[in-house]
């Protein structure tokens, strides 16, 4: 795949952040993260979210006009309007039992300088479990696979179990059509 405007997604503790930057830096093209627009910056960080049309805004604003990108993160339900600048996207997925793990290991080796807020992080871990329960209301497997079928872009499926190295080799060699 040549340099391009990608998009990222998967759950939660998938590496979609970790390939988003790979590619990004194999292509010399911005990264960002709608983690980064979603939340305001706080501390202890992921306290409070922006409004979904200031997000979108800042997001227009700091890189959508560019050439190329790769963006990470999910945006379902408030940011259709840069979603639809995206030529293509790469969907992770991953085993439950050792996303989770990744998570919580994720978790363990924040920041030291930050304040942690354990409540905080204990109902993020719950969310996080949630995601591959089909009965589950928010951000989900489900959610993801019934947005994917609606994309008129192509979308390559990996299983992010394999290395960084592999996974960005297979998005490389990618021809989408």
């Amino acid at each position: 795949m040549q340099r391009s405007r990608l998009h990222v997604m998967g759950a939660s503790g998938s590496g979609t952040t970790t390939l988003a930057r790979a590619l990004a830096d194999r292509w010399s093209v911005p990264h960002a993260d709608s983690d980064d627009y979603y939340w305001f910056p706080t501390d202890p960080p992921f306290t409070r979210s922006r409004p979904p049309q200031e997000r979108a805004a800042l997001m227009h604003t700091m890189f959508v006009p560019r050439e190329a990108w790769v963006l990470s993160g999910s945006m379902i339900g408030w940011g259709d309007g840069i979603l639809a600048r995206c030529e293509a996207v790469v969907f992770l997925s991953l085993d439950p039992t050792e996303r989770l793990r990744r998570l919580e290991a994720r978790e363990q080796v924040r920041d030291p300088r930050q304040t942690v807020d354990v409540e905080a992080r204990a109902e993020f871990l719950t969310w996080a479990r949630g995601y591959d329960d089909p009965g589950f209301t928010g951000r989900s497997r489900a959610s993801h696979e019934a947005w994917l079928t609606m994309l008129e872009v192509p979308v390559l499926r990996l299983d992010s179990a394999q290395s960084l190295d592999e996974l960005v080799s297979a998005v490389l060699r990618w021809e989408p059509r």
